[in-house]
């Protein structure tokens, strides 16, 4: 396992978590208590709770930028590049954590693509150390094992509670982030290695997109198109080398 994991941050003075919510969660689903809010009152809510969330976590800071989805997803748009290149600038990390691009959201994969033109205009020694693309609306599963990367949430599962539980406008609006989030961690834990005792009690999987940092002529839809090619040859090997073990047992 990597020796970084989600809480290197938590209960230090010298090391920062900082967030930065790109979209205002105005188009998200509500029903019940929030079925009669508003756009504007959903992201007034949506607000207040990442900031409690980030008091929760200690963060050093939340930077909410307010962009509307389509401003995001459009390409012409330059504003949302210009303010996460500024934030980048400013804040220096170590390590960027990101939107995975084979994440079905299509705007959580623009806020990606954004993300790396913010990191692809900041001067080569500037750029993170490492940038990992982390599973959101779809699993990574299905990376192969050399190129997951595995990140160990097995400690403070309480915190980690605290912090789904307070996007209520969520959760209570129809989505279960807080079981979902917490079940596919612990399952993963168990799943990763099929032949051995489980190491970690909750895991989450992330792709390297290190090399889209350095690289500005690296397309990101060849890089994952790579990856999908690398898990369609992992399983075409097994199934091959099943079938030749059965031919050599007749």
């Amino acid at each position: 396992f990597p020796s970084h994991d989600s809480e290197e941050c938590y209960g230090r003075d010298d090391g920062w978590f900082t967030g930065v919510i790109v979209t205002d969660g105005a188009g998200s689903s509500r029903v019940g208590w929030y079925a009669r809010y508003g756009d504007e009152e959903m992201v007034a809510v949506r607000r207040a709770e990442q900031r409690k969330a980030a008091a929760v976590g200690e963060y050093a800071a939340v930077l909410q930028l307010d962009y509307p989805s389509r401003v995001v997803k459009d390409p012409a748009q330059t504003a949302p590049v210009l303010d996460l290149h500024a934030i980048l600038a400013l804040a220096r990390p170590e390590f960027l954590y990101l939107h995975n691009p084979a994440d079905k959201h299509p705007t959580h994969v623009a806020v990606l693509a954004r993300s790396l033109a913010a990191v692809r205009a900041l001067p080569a020694g500037q750029r993170p150390r490492k940038i990992y693309g982390c599973e959101v609306w779809r699993d990574l599963d299905w990376v192969p094992d050399a190129r997951k990367v595995v990140l160990p949430v097995g400690d403070r599962t309480n915190l980690q509670a605290a912090l789904n539980g307070v996007f209520d406008s969520q959760i209570s609006g129809g989505k279960r982030y807080d079981l979902a989030v917490m079940g596919r961690r612990l399952a993963h834990a168990t799943f990763h290695e099929s032949h051995a005792t489980d190491k970690q009690t909750g895991l989450v999987y992330a792709i390297d997109l290190t090399p889209l940092g350095k690289d500005e002529n690296l397309s990101l839809e060849e890089f994952t198109a790579g990856l999908i090619s690398e898990f369609s040859e992992e399983v075409r090997q097994t199934i091959r080398s099943v079938r030749q073990n059965d031919r050599k047992a007749k």
